[in-house]
């Protein structure tokens, strides 16, 4: 083999050398940036499911808040139902009961007029006793279902929203005039309503 043919032959080795040497170089840029690609879009998915997670905190979140606003709301609307029911209820019971304390009021005061007719008569003594056994145990009984006797003495104020005047009379004492001087008929409460005026009589 001539010197020049080895020269070429070397030159033509070291061409396919530095070929495949560009190939391989080549390849490892190409894999490099596969490789940075990969990454870089596994980054992005890997971004894009925390979004989506946040997302999801942020909406069951929203919901709790929605539910728990609902069922606020909604044990409102029942407490002030069972509240308004159960004063229903009482107010239906306390109707009732007026009703029946007042058609027994008359009762107490016919106790009244008997227990005056016989004051002062020795021989109604023991009748005047029976009588006020009966009268008390009476008003005791009626007290427990809530009457209550208006308390009102000489010279009290007249109040129109406890009281009627039936009358008025002259009195001398100037510190009479416009107040009560007799109780005709006693008023009464059932609790703190009145279901009873009392009939009175006031100084002119």
């Amino acid at each position: 083999m001539t010197e020049n043919t080895h020269q070429d032959l070397e030159q033509e080795i070291q061409s396919n050398d530095q070929s495949v040497k560009d190939k391989v170089e080549k390849q490892e840029e190409e894999q490099q940036l596969k490789n940075e690609e990969t990454v870089a879009a596994e980054e992005k998915v890997e971004a894009a499911e925390e979004k989506q997670e946040v997302s999801e905190t942020e909406k069951l979140s929203a919901e709790l808040a929605e539910y728990k606003d609902k069922y606020l709301r909604i044990y409102s609307d029942f407490e002030n139902f069972r509240r308004r029911t159960a004063k229903e209820k009482l107010e239906l019971v306390s109707t009732a009961n007026a009703g029946l304390l007042t058609d027994l009021l008359p009762v107490i005061d016919d106790f009244e007029r008997a227990l005056g007719a016989m004051e002062g008569k020795e021989e109604a003594k023991g009748l005047q006793e029976g009588v006020e056994l009966v009268r008390n145990k009476f008003e005791k009984t009626l007290e427990q279902k809530g009457l209550k006797q208006m308390e009102i003495a000489k010279g009290d104020d007249f109040n129109p929203d406890f009281h009627e005047a039936i009358t008025q009379i002259p009195v001398e004492d100037k510190k009479l005039k416009g107040k009560i001087v007799d109780v005709i008929e006693k008023g009464y409460f059932l609790g703190e309503k009145v279901i009873r005026f009392a009939k009175v009589v006031t100084g002119a």
